[in-house]
């Protein structure tokens, strides 16, 4: 199943998407908006032109295991993706994903400005190859 991932932020919002056969996750851009209901059309505009059938959004849980104010926006952004564009969504727990994206963009010695523009995007990514794989066990 294809598959669009987003990292959501007040800023920059990650979009990542996987192939057909859910082996290769791919960034796909970083939307600068800063109003939901903008961005929530930009990633339908996006689900539709790749033909995702399931939009996976990341949940900012705290480590703690609690949901917080990010959180509670992530989920509106959900059930917005739902009940405007008729997109079916799932949330992801997206503890650490931003560390990891660093770690990533370390190895490929992206800096500065070039990794300012990307580590949204690379989130994604990591958001799905995780729900992947909680889902195919």
């Amino acid at each position: 199943m294809i598959m669009l991932s987003v990292d959501y932020g007040d800023a920059r919002t990650g979009i990542a998407v996987c192939d057909a056969m859910e082996f290769l996750a791919s960034p796909v851009t970083v939307i600068k908006e800063t109003y939901m209901p903008k961005v929530a059309k930009q990633i339908a505009a996006l689900a539709e032109e790749k033909r995702a059938e399931l939009v996976v959004v990341g949940n900012p849980v705290n480590m703690d295991g609690t949901e917080g104010d990010r959180s509670e926006k992530c989920r509106e952004l959900a059930a917005l993706l739902e009940t405007e564009y008729g997109l079916k969504t799932d949330m992801m727990d997206e503890r650490l994903t931003t560390v990891e994206a660093h770690r990533a963009l370390n190895v490929t010695n992206t800096r500065g400005k070039d990794r300012k523009a990307v580590i949204d995007a690379v989130s994604a990514v990591i958001i799905l190859e995780d729900y992947i794989k909680q889902h195919k066990g």
